[in-house]
């Protein structure tokens, strides 16, 4: 099983499963293997595709949970709300709002807070 956050909330894909294809949302997707084990990734976006058989995750990147540097995602965080607290005209900040977002869902997927 698959479960993913789309931009239209979230979903759940079993073997089987319809067709479909779907923006996937700055979030986790959950990996449930047949063994029991679960895989949680973070994603910063994409697109998830859905066939029968197969699942496709398409995202710009993807880390573990278990291979995220947390360091490095707390001082994209400082980063970020530098940008956005700042008060310079050049910041473009749709950009550092997304920066703060992905560095924010690195750290939850990280410590399990999904």
């Amino acid at each position: 099983m698959v479960i993913a956050k789309t931009t239209s909330g979230e979903i759940g894909v079993l073997a089987g499963h319809i067709p479909m294809v779907a923006p996937l949302a700055i979030g986790a997707v959950k990996l449930k293997k047949a063994d029991g084990s679960t895989d949680i990734v973070a994603v910063s976006g994409g697109f998830i595709e859905v066939r029968p058989e197969k699942i496709s995750i398409l995202a710009p990147s993807a880390e573990v949970a278990e291979s995220i540097d947390v360091q490095r995602a707390k001082e994209a965080v400082k980063r970020a709300e530098g940008r956005l607290q700042g008060k310079q005209d050049n910041i473009d900040f749709k950009r550092a709002d997304l920066a703060l977002k992905r560095a924010l869902n690195r750290i939850n997927v990280h410590e399990g807070n999904i």
